[in-house]
């Protein structure tokens, strides 16, 4: 935690002529842009993996077809197809869950439970919200329309605009990836995580209102990252 902390400081410090006061939020985004970085041959390699699940819908066609009365050998047939052409149903979310140690890291460095870990960390601001507090603390400092609130609401619109274009953008993607109707019923599970995916976005206005500011600010790039990414890789 102690290196880690020194890393945003550092970065901190470099972006300080330019950000002032929100330098440390800035060093948070360009830290979250690096881990994108590290992350996106992943998610390149679920893009290829989308776009050959794509491929084996008229397969899949056939083998519903053929095993109609028998879900159990469907189920089977379904998952043989996919390891013999190599293809995995779940290797989307490989990309998401490598992030999660790294926004755990900004959670437990800027909480003001943490026992004081962050240090000067937590004196630092995004314009006028301490990077340490959440939500609820600009609620009871200033209110809704304080100078703190204001700034969560800057971040919810930004949100909810970022969430409506990756729900519209994941329906799009399904109606021609490899994920046909019924598919859930082969693939355990696979269904339920299709139905929830496009509206996943939207849990991040949740994030954003609960967890420490530096976080959020960790989910909301991560999140405008995907959707640019999504545009790039799924044209």
């Amino acid at each position: 935690m102690s290196v880690f902390a020194g890393l945003v400081e550092r970065l901190a410090d470099l972006l300080q002529p330019l950000f002032h006061a929100s330098a440390a939020a800035a060093a948070i985004i360009l830290f979250t842009a690096f881990v994108r970085l590290l992350v996106h041959p992943l998610s390149r390699a679920a893009a290829r993996g989308q776009q050959a699940r794509a491929k084996l819908q008229p397969q899949l066609a056939e083998l519903r077809r053929k095993h109609a009365k028998n879900p159990e050998r469907l189920q089977r047939a379904v998952l043989e197809l996919h390891e013999r052409e190599r293809v995995s149903p779940f290797s989307g979310l490989l990309p998401g869950l490598l992030q999660l140690p790294a926004f755990f890291l900004l959670y437990h460095l800027f909480s003001t439970t943490s026992g004081g870990e962050a240090g000067g960390l937590l004196t630092h601001t995004l314009f006028t919200a301490p990077l340490g507090d959440r939500w609820t603390d600009a609620l009871g400092h200033g209110g809704l329309l304080g100078p703190a609130g204001l700034v969560y609401l800057g971040l919810f619109a930004f949100v909810a605009v970022v969430a409506a274009f990756n729900v519209r953008r994941a329906k799009r993607t399904m109606a021609l990836s490899a994920v046909p109707a019924g598919a859930g019923e082969q693939v355990p599970g696979l269904g339920t995580v299709t139905k929830a995916m496009p509206f996943l976005s939207f849990f991040t206005l949740v994030t954003v209102a609960v967890v420490p500011l530096a976080a959020a600010l960790y989910v909301v790039t991560s999140t405008t990252w995907s959707a640019v990414e999504r545009v790039v890789l799924y044209r």
